[in-house]
């Protein structure tokens, strides 16, 4: 994580991070024009729908994992350079960002942080945004490579979730059955746990301490050292909660189809009902 201060001082230093703004939620199609409306200076808008992910399919989920051709691609034209920094934020306490920061990390750039509170926290602590569109001012040159994070298979989260090492990202409605507003079946992955990604954060969008995700991850039964994998709806959030294991000195592995391919395959069984901790 980045926090306010240290963004500010790092855009006015000689050789300020790449900033990304990847604004966008579940249901909200107009990310490109809030960024118009309102960004921090220096940030260059990131499609989420187009530039984070290739396009769905019932096979693969609603947002696959972009080919890397692809992504080097698009964070070149962001603007990312080798060994440059990178910040991302959003203003939904890194719900979107996330995938950004985890696919910039799965594909090799080390040096890649969220913007603690996003832009809430940069405008309630008085700093000002730009309206209209930015580019960065030198093209990028970039080279990434898969793999430097670990991802799970459908067959691979079930093993996880067999033996109690596989947390849901989604709102405890979604993983019950209760309600299912998008994919083609209700429930969760047989033996998955409940853990909201909603959880992770406080009322200021910005991220829990470390010691209150340790706990709040602990009561599911997530220690470190022990393996664990995450899903959400389709891969996106899912990535927030990556995030806030590895703050609460957990490694991850993420299911990037999740519950969007695996309710879309009918040979895969499906649980309902609430978590039984």
């Amino acid at each position: 994580m980045v926090t306010i201060d240290e963004l500010a001082e790092s855009l006015n230093s000689a050789a300020p991070p790449v900033l990304l703004d990847v604004r966008w939620a579940l249901g909200d199609t107009e990310g490109r024009q809030h960024y118009l409306d309102a960004h921090i200076p220096g940030a260059v808008f990131v499609d989420l729908e187009t530039e984070l992910a290739a396009p769905g399919s019932p096979e693969l989920g609603r947002h696959p994992l972009p080919t890397v051709t692809d992504l080097q691609d698009a964070a070149r034209r962001w603007g990312v350079r080798a060994g440059s920094p990178v910040v991302v934020y959003d203003a939904t306490g890194n719900l979107g960002a996330a995938r950004a920061w985890w696919l910039l990390r799965w594909a090799g750039v080390a040096d890649v942080t969220m913007l603690d509170g996003g832009l809430g926290a940069w405008t309630s602590a008085g700093h000002p945004v730009r309206s209209g569109d930015e580019h960065p001012p030198l093209p990028g040159d970039v080279v990434l490579t898969a793999g430097h994070l670990p991802t799970l298979t459908a067959d691979e989260a079930a093993e996880f979730a067999a033996h109690g090492h596989l947390l849901d990202a989604r709102a405890a409605e979604r993983y019950s059955g209760a309600t299912e507003p998008i994919d083609p079946r209700a429930g969760h992955i047989p033996g998955a746990r409940s853990a909201p990604t909603s959880e992770n954060l406080g009322p200021d969008g910005r991220f829990a301490p470390a010691e209150v995700l340790r706990e709040r991850f602990a009561a599911v039964g997530v220690e470190p050292g022990r393996p664990v994998g995450v899903y959400c709806g389709s891969g996106v959030t899912a990535a927030n909660q990556v995030a806030a294991l590895a703050l609460a000195g957990v490694d991850a592995a993420l299911y990037p189809g999740s519950w969007s391919q695996w309710s879309s395959d009918p040979g895969r069984p499906v649980a309902t009902g609430p978590d039984r901790r």
